[in-house]
């Protein structure tokens, strides 16, 4: 599946992730340079002290830079593994209401996969995804490394 646009990205999470489907997160735009993912705080993603619950953000969190690079690697035309190694997280305000959370890394990620492509050598590379709140507050901060190698 081509992950070029919202809907087929959104599509692949119902089927791939249906996990965070169901708790409501969903692509809102996507160019390939910049990807902004939303989610609403609601009863099946809340924690106990009514807000959204932590690992609800960093799914949301993570798709706005797993899609990025799952987009950037699809268009380099090689096999090339991705994982996430480590992550980062702070938490700065009760996430409630609606939260979009962004990364515009895409060309970093795309020449990370050119160096990759080059070198043959696995690289790393720490992709940021700023969590706002509906006022424009920011909620959280959300780093994760990924890790990419070239398939041989």
């Amino acid at each position: 599946m081509k992950l070029s646009s919202p809907i087929t990205i959104n599509r692949f999470i119902l089927f791939k992730l249906p996990s965070a489907f169901f708790c409501g997160v969903r692509v809102k735009s996507f160019d390939g340079m910049s990807c902004k993912v939303s989610v609403k705080y609601r009863w099946i993603n809340q924690n106990p002290f009514r807000s959204l619950y932590f690992a609800v953000q960093a799914m949301a969190a993570e798709l706005s830079t797993g899609a990025l690079m799952m987009h950037q690697i699809q268009n380099s035309k090689h096999k090339i593994s991705m994982l996430v190694t480590e992550n980062k997280a702070v938490f700065t305000k009760k996430a409630i209401g609606t939260i979009i959370f962004a990364c515009s890394d895409g060309n970093r990620i795309r020449e990370t996969i050119q160096k990759a492509i080059e070198t043959m050598e696995g690289q790393e590379i720490w992709l940021q995804s700023i969590g706002i709140d509906e006022h424009g507050d920011q909620v959280s901060k959300m780093e994760f490394c990924w890790s990419i190698k070239v398939k041989q």
